[in-house]
């Protein structure tokens, strides 16, 4: 029963009841086009094939045994991982907020190993990390903090996309690292200035600062790259990837280079279920389809597709302030709220969302093709176009 349910979500009326590719079937028999992923999560989409074997053949040969063993398909995901960041060493946990208190718990050993007796991290207007208690304090967002005071100290915070505001901090003693969204997700799908991430680099460099990056959403392959730091061209100290890497399977992982590499110890972090043979059979085998359907160029290609024919359609009209993005990681930016247009696009049968109010939210599975391209392409422009005529009208009648 749903009453069952602790109230944590605004559950829209729909259940599904299966999944193939791009499109979801609810109890009803209805077809929805998905352009959401669950999230950014399920990038092969829905049901692919070569994951349910992976998941089938390993659930029936082992499923656990825990870290106080060595994990072979842990290590092997670890080679994969770091091969294709250019990392070093790799930490397996259970989900994106978990990925990123190592990263806090990382810059706080980096800092104290500097003689910093109150490390400081800074982070960004906007940003999303978690609901834990330490990523809820490294949020740049009132709104979801609201309650749950007091919050963990150690966050200084600036604005997204401005390297400058991070560099008046050089002179602050207590300051261990950075931590940022190559691209926001929660934050309204904003892509910072060209070089944004190499001034980060520089700046932690002169400082002897770890650069941080959130990649849970950004991360494999939905940028059209597999990490979206590789459009700039730098190597962090640490990412935290999730959300894509299990493709509906949980797993996080926190990967490490440079300053970060062996910071921590034997019993300084661990996890019960993180990095199990099944999890990493999933995410090893979610790696192996990316490559053999070389679905990052495809993310590249077909999210530039999307920009492109959302902008010709939508970016002169009255009302939409901004259409973005980068890969199959789109925005588009209204000049009033937009939450109505959830319900409206269900009604379509398409899936998307809206984030900071006024952003609707596309992050379509890298599988997507070109008919699908195009079917969300028109419905959305249909959708936002009723919607401002009609909120329009409301606007000129009050």
């Amino acid at each position: 029963m749903a009453d069952a349910l602790q109230t944590t979500y605004n559950r829209l009326p729909v259940a599904f009841e299966r999944g193939e590719g791009a499109w979801l079937w609810d109890t009803e028999g209805r077809r929805y086009l998905d352009a959401l992923s669950g999230i950014a999560v399920c990038g092969l989409g829905h049901s692919h094939p070569k994951i349910g074997c992976a998941m089938a053949h390993q659930a029936c040969t082992l499923m656990h045994t825990s870290n106080l063993y060595r994990i072979p398909l842990q290590e092997q995901l670890a080679r994969r991982l770091c091969a294709l960041a250019g990392m070093e060493q790799a930490f397996f946990c259970n989900s994106g907020a978990e990925a990123n208190e190592a990263a806090i718990k990382l810059a706080r050993l980096h800092g104290h190993r500097r003689g910093i007796d109150q490390p400081k991290i800074i982070v960004m207007d906007g940003s999303f990390h978690g609901r834990t208690l330490a990523t809820l304090s490294a949020t740049g967002n009132a709104k979801i903090q609201k309650g749950f005071e007091p919050l963990v100290e150690g966050f200084l915070r600036v604005p997204f996309g401005d390297s400058a505001a991070v560099a008046e901090y050089r002179n602050d003693p207590d300051v261990a690292a950075i931590l940022v969204e190559p691209i926001t997700g929660e934050g309204g799908i904003r892509v910072p200035p060209e070089g944004y991430l190499r001034e980060l680099r520089s700046i932690a460099n002169e400082n002897d600062w770890l650069l941080m990056l959130d990649e849970i959403q950004t991360g494999i392959g939905r940028t059209g790259r597999w990490f979206a730091f590789q459009h700039d061209d730098v190597i962090p100290d640490v990412v935290s990837l999730a959300k894509g890497l299990g493709n509906g399977f949980p797993i996080g992982a926190s990967l490490v280079s440079g300053r970060a590499t062996d910071l921590f110890l034997p019993g300084s972090h661990g996890t019960t279920f993180g990095g199990g043979p099944l999890a990493c059979r999933v995410a090893l085998t979610v790696i192996d389809v990316i490559q053999e359907e070389a679905l990052c160029e495809h993310a590249e290609q077909y999210g530039a597709r999307l920009l492109r024919l959302l902008t010709e359609r939508l970016a002169a009209h009255h009302g939409v302030i901004d259409v973005r993005g980068r890969g199959l990681m789109l925005g588009v930016e209204l000049d009033r709220p937009a939450g109505e247009i959830v319900r409206a696009a269900l009604d379509r049968g398409l899936l998307v969302n809206v984030t900071s109010e006024r952003v609707i939210r596309l992050l379509p599975p890298l599988i997507i093709n070109d008919a699908q391209i195009t079917e969300i392409a028109d419905t959305l422009t249909d959708l936002v176009v009723e919607f401002l005529e009609k909120t329009e009208k409301h606007r000129i009648t009050a």
